[in-house]
């Protein structure tokens, strides 16, 4: 026994001396990269952009230089979003990887050299192209498609002067075969897809306006007098984008034509979004929704409400099992919509991810509504359980009013209904969701004073109480055990809006359609009870990538975002607009604090009708070194111009400034023109629009400024049709 005991020893003995010997070894020889093994470093190269991969990376070592040119990395390229990426750098990027690359996006590259992107004709093994944003002419496309016999995806512009006819017979040839198309329609025109024979996906956005710069009107006439129309016959997915305009929509009727006569049998994906109140009629929409609903394959449905009744929403979605509906601005659906997703309408509603109920409400601008037209909180969980993997929800434009509710089913609040839907990655709500009862103390603030005693008592002072945190919780408006609630069930959200009554955006792109679907400010009371406390509550949201907070009256000094840049360290994208009071801008000192903190931010829209954009607030802002684009729209804003220059000197990644300011329009010119004169050398892609936000010629200014750069500042995600989730259905 003693034996074994020593003979045990002994062996551990020789252990601890082989490893004090490995960790003598292990600290006089450090692991270094070229240590690491291929695939290692194959996985640490695929989040690097191709820029660096072929630029820098591949001049360490000859090993990594290797590795930078593997297939694996090389073979689908997307240099969209890469400002710095100039004409010089794209063209040996493009020489470089002529023979690898088979997937390739220049989606947005709007500052391109329309030669240089006509390079892409000696990547002669692509499969997939995406030229979206791109300046090229039809000569221009014509030779890279003629170059392109294994195309099968295009993305592209059509713009003003294009012509079908300008393409060559080879480029007709490789359009024969492409399987999807996407076309960005800046002028009436069928594009390319009376070429298109073998389409099966086909995805169009509309984006005419009504009026020429001249003044002229637009109309589509000329579509009459072409030679060919799309039919269609193998087309599974369809989806179209509309931007406001009588002609957007004329031109949609005619893509859509060939559906009143045959609706292609493999169609399983149908999304339509026309913007405004009143959409263009579509008499063979029941008819195409019956089709949809036959096969038993439906994967996506988006209707203009006027286009959609209850009877054919039941045709279409039966024995279906969807993954994308959206009903936006549709009321009359309400009751068909949620009998289809709860009580066995759809084959298996555990496919659904994505569901848009924005404007469901069945009576928008009446203050007194039933409970019938609010979100129910024991429906919203019946929906959380029969749809357990929804992760886009879009509930803008709806109502629930806490003290109004039920509360059958046991359940106390909406937001703890939502904290139900688990796999939840985006969400947008009305202000009013998060309010746990009415702010009487705000009310009693805005209640207007008697007819009968106006001219005879002393208007009082418009101005802001001191800020006192300790007082602040006890208001019954500044409760958030709601929110609290939904905050823990959906650690996950990523993109996050909430969007109070009435607000629309003062840029002039959606403006009349926007207002015409809003319900005036201030007409739902509970959404004044969303304050500071809310905000700053949605600091447990570690993943917080997207926020949006707009018509927020209830914020009274902007605290709360000072906690949440704190805790939320990865917030990429900040949208505010509206908060607060109107006639002052009173969250200044907290915003500037709450920029501080935002060392990951890279896109900023605020949007406020005094703002001082002055000496601290760019100081301030300057703090956000990895910032790319700013918007700022402010009616009576001012700002001040070296200030401004000077953070531009100070964020060099920033690419796009866009400022719709007050003042007046020399001073605004005079500085956007500094500002190109001194930083467009070192920034290619630099966009610089700095007009006054009133001046008549705005919209014909903003109609200059790329497609890609004017979605962002015009546009929050819940107005935009189709998420971008949706590419990959």
């Amino acid at each position: 026994m003693s034996g074994t005991v020593r003979g045990i020893s002994e062996d551990m003995d020789r252990q601890i001396m082989q490893a004090v010997r490995d960790e003598d070894i292990m600290s006089s020889n450090t692991v270094g990269m070229s240590d690491l093994s291929d695939e290692i470093l194959l996985c640490i190269l695929r989040h690097v952009p191709v820029c660096d991969l072929v630029m820098n990376v591949a001049n360490v070592c000859q090993k990594l230089h290797t590795l930078c040119y593997d297939k694996s990395l090389l073979s689908n390229v997307s240099l969209s979003e890469e400002y710095l990426a100039d004409d010089l750098l794209v063209r040996y990027i493009l020489t470089q990887l002529a023979n690898h690359v088979q997937s390739i996006s220049l989606n947005g590259c709007y500052w391109l050299n329309g030669a240089i992107v006509e390079r892409l004709s000696r990547c002669r093994g692509v499969t997939h192209l995406d030229v979206t944003g791109c300046r090229l002419s039809s000569t221009r496309l014509s030779r890279i498609l003629s170059s392109l016999s294994q195309l099968r995806s295009l993305a592209f512009d059509v713009t003003p002067g294009f012509t079908s006819a300008m393409l060559s017979s080879e480029a007709v040839d490789s359009l024969s075969r492409l399987s999807e198309l996407r076309q960005t329609l800046l002028t009436p025109s069928y594009g390319v897809v009376p070429c298109c024979a073998k389409l099966r996906k086909l995805m169009l956005q509309f984006d005419i306006s009504d009026v020429t710069r001249d003044g002229v009107g637009v109309c589509c006439q000329l579509m009459v007098g072409q030679s060919s129309v799309p039919h269609y016959q193998q087309l599974e997915e369809f989806t179209a984008r509309l931007a406001p305009g009588e002609v957007n929509q004329t031109l949609l009727l005619l893509y859509l034509a060939v559906f009143s006569v045959h609706v292609p049998k493999r169609l399983r994906v149908f999304l339509v979004s026309i913007p405004g109140p009143n959409p263009a009629h579509w008499p063979a929409a029941p008819s195409l929704a019956k089709s949809l609903g036959q096969r038993g394959d439906l994967e996506a449905l988006q209707l203009p409400r006027s286009w959609l009744d209850s009877l054919s929403l039941k045709q279409a979605l039966e024995g279906n099992s969807p993954k994308h509906l959206s009903f936006s601005r549709c009321p009359a659906l309400w009751p068909q919509v949620f009998q289809s997703l709860l009580e066995g309408g759809v084959k298996d509603s555990t496919q659904l991810i994505s569901l848009n109920l924005s404007g469901i409400n069945q009576v928008l601008y009446s203050e007194c509504r039933s409970v019938e037209d609010q979100l129910v909180p024991g429906t919203m969980s019946r929906l959380a359980v029969g749809c357990p993997n929804i992760k886009y929800l879009n509930l803008m434009h709806t109502h629930y009013h806490h003290e109004n509710s039920p509360g059958l089913g046991g359940e106390t609040h909406l937001c703890a209904s939502l904290a139900k839907f688990k796999q939840l990655r985006s969400l947008t709500l009305p202000a009013c969701a998060l309010a746990d009862g009415l702010n009487t103390h705000q009310i009693s603030q805005n209640t207007s004073p008697s007819a009968l005693f106006l001219g005879l008592k002393k208007i009082p002072r418009v101005g802001l109480q001191n800020y006192r945190p300790e007082t602040e919780s006890s208001l019954a408006g500044d409760s958030t055990s709601g929110l609290t609630q939904f905050l823990a069930g959906c650690p996950l959200l990523e993109t996050l809006e909430i969007i109070g009554p009435g607000f629309v955006s003062v840029l002039p792109r959606l403006e009349p359609c926007s207002r015409a679907s809003v319900e005036p400010r201030g007409m739902c009371t509970w959404a004044r009870g969303v304050g500071d406390a809310h905000i700053a509550a949605l600091e447990a949201l570690p993943r917080l990538r997207r926020l949006t907070l707009a018509g927020l009256p209830g914020v009274l000094r902007g605290t709360g975002l000072v906690q949440l840049a704190k805790h939320c360290e990865d917030l990429r994208v900040l949208s505010l607009a509206n908060m607060g009071s109107l006639k002052t801008m009173n969250y200044t000192p907290a915003l500037l604090d709450a920029l501080k903190q935002c060392t990951q931010l890279q896109e900023l829209r605020l949007e406020q009708p005094y703002l001082n954009a002055n000496a601290p607030f760019f100081e301030a802002l300057s703090c956000c070194s990895r910032l790319q684009r700013l918007c700022l729209i402010s009616r009576s804003g001012t700002f001040d111009a070296t200030a401004a220059e000077t953070f531009m000197e100070r964020c060099h990644h920033v690419i796009m400034c866009h400022m719709f300011m007050g003042g007046t329009l020399v001073a605004c010119r005079t500085l956007q023109k500094t500002l190109l004169d001194r930083f467009t050398y070192d920034r290619s892609a630099l966009s610089v629009v700095i007009y006054p936000l009133q001046h008549e010629d705005l919209p014909s200014v903003i109609r200059d400024i790329p497609l890609t750069l004017l979605d962002r500042i015009t546009l929050f995600q819940s107005h935009v049709a189709q998420p971008p989730h949706l590419s990959s259905l």
